[in-house]
């Protein structure tokens, strides 16, 4: 019987030879450098390809009031709307804003949750980015009570 850790090595290398050689072209092309290094949201949104944020009520943020610990903040995000071509959770305080992005093509229902971690009590922002290059966005603001990046 092999540990979970033996069985998580090697369907990390099957995955990593699949993606090599074009099997699974979107997980070879799902990663965005420059959106995850930029360092404020709307240098993350343009890397993203896409035009100034506008607020829309149609774009749904989950996230507690509250984060006892910053290491690990619940996040959920979705939408209803057609055309959405990613879906983003950006934390505007934290060193790298861009903590989640979801590619979604019209058989992948735009609903994610994820954890991620906040150094500091900030907004939260929830980005809809449309085929037609729009931004749309909801936003909260969470308070964390003990920082997760570390320090």
């Amino acid at each position: 019987m092999q540990s979970r850790r033996q069985a998580l090595k090697k369907t990390a290398i099957v995955t990593g030879l699949l993606a090599s050689t074009g099997l699974f072209p979107g997980l070879a092309f799902a990663f965005s450098k420059d959106g995850f290094e930029a360092k404020t949201i709307q240098d993350a949104i343009k890397a993203l390809g896409a035009g100034a944020l506008v607020a829309s009520k149609d774009v749904v943020l989950t996230a507690p009031d509250i984060a006892e610990n910053g290491a690990v903040v619940p996040f959920a995000a979705s939408t209803t709307l057609p055309g959405v071509k990613r879906l983003l959770i950006l934390v505007e305080k934290n060193p790298a804003p861009l903590v989640a992005l979801f590619n979604v093509s019209d058989s992948v229902e735009p609903a994610f949750t994820t954890r991620g971690k906040m150094g500091q009590s900030s907004d939260v922002y929830a980005v809809a980015i449309m085929a037609d290059g729009r931004a749309l966005f909801a936003k909260k603001e969470v308070k964390v009570t003990l920082g997760g990046c570390g320090g």
